[in-house]
């Protein structure tokens, strides 16, 4: 559907004839003075969004660049809500009713009793896993949008929730173990776990190899609309900024902070329950408890503390998920074009 231009405006915006799931050329019509005659005349002139500019790079060069800017963005976004993030592992695992009051308490009890820097203990093994995990979801949802042909301007909305959960899948399958270890140095004291080589070593040796992937099914059943709704709302809100805030320099600069803020609260509102049903999972093995199945999990939450339980912490995660994830995106288109227009 084409915009309709009303000449009487000094600016205006011609919509395109479709909203892809990345930035196109855009002609802006522009009402310029023509020269003596004292009349307007339209004026078409192109914009040229990121991805004219990714055409035209080699694949190898488009999966380095994601690569390092998916590594960067996912290190500082969970950097910054490490402690908002292990509070959250903590009242997820256990039976204490959440709340900001007792979040709070948390916090500062753990300040006072383990020092500033135990607010992020289980940081460096969420290193170790975020920083593989986001360079290869950034890296995987480029080249899933390419295999599913998802650029064009007819793809369709599916293809477009497609690569997003698939790219999270594929990420996730390949870090899991890490993931698993994260959660239990988050919740047990520095004289437990003191180091990664640690968990790992001790739950091979107490379980085996089929621990490090307890909890998976559930995870890869949450990441699913996770992944696939962060990924979908990010690439519509930030095309409509692209699109409706090309004469606000301000909103547009700060496009890529609110599109994903969005977009993360819708992803984890998707998939939450699951993720309150992995975390029991994870660290069943710490409180002596029997590993049980994502069924058998569920119905032991349910019956003990019933169906708000499976919420329990969503409140922090509408505060901490659309920081981590706007973070994250915004970082991530910066590093990736600035990488693309000084070595592509």
């Amino acid at each position: 559907m084409n915009g309709h231009v009303d000449s009487s405006l000094g600016n205006s915006i011609k919509i395109p004839a479709a909203v892809s799931g990345s930035n196109k050329t855009h002609l802006i019509p522009v009402a310029v003075m023509k020269p003596n005659s004292g009349v307007k005349q339209e004026e078409t002139q192109e914009v040229v969004t990121p991805s004219t500019k990714d055409e035209t790079i080699t694949n190898s060069q488009r999966v380095w660049t994601s690569l390092a800017a998916g590594a960067i963005a996912g290190g500082a976004a969970k950097t910054t809500i490490a402690p908002l993030d292990r509070t959250k592992i903590n009242f997820q695992i256990s039976q204490q009713p959440f709340s900001a009051k007792a979040a709070i308490n948390f916090l500062v009890c753990t300040y006072k009793n383990d020092g500033l820097l135990s607010l992020w203990r289980g940081n460096s093994a969420t290193m170790v896993r975020i920083i593989p995990y986001a360079a290869i979801q950034f890296t995987a949802h480029e080249q899933w949008k390419r295999i599913l042909n998802v650029d064009t301007p007819n793809s369709s909305k599916e293809k477009r929730f497609l690569a997003g959960s698939l790219a999270g899948v594929t990420s996730q399958a390949m870090t899991y173990p890490l993931d698993l270890a994260r959660a239990q140095m988050a919740v047990t004291q520095k004289d437990e776990f003191s180091t990664l080589r640690q968990v790992f070593v001790t739950i091979y040796r107490k379980e085996g190899i089929a621990a490090f992937y307890h909890g998976f099914t559930p995870t890869i059943l949450g990441v699913i609309p996770y992944a696939g709704c962060s990924f979908f709302f990010y690439d519509m809100f930030k095309n409509l900024f692209t699109v409706y805030a090309v004469n606000s320099p301000g909103l547009l600069a700060v496009s890529g902070l609110l599109s994903g803020a969005v977009a993360g609260m819708v992803g984890q509102a998707s998939s939450y329950p699951l993720d309150m049903v992995r975390r029991r999972m994870q660290t069943s093995s710490l409180r002596n408890q029997q590993n049980l199945g994502v069924i058998a999990m569920t119905k032991k939450i349910y019956g003990e503390e019933g169906v708000m339980s499976f919420y329990k912490g969503l409140s922090m995660n509408w505060v901490k998920g659309p920081i981590a994830v706007g973070i994250s995106f915004a970082t991530y288109d910066l590093v990736k074009d600035f990488l693309r227009k000084i070595a592509c």
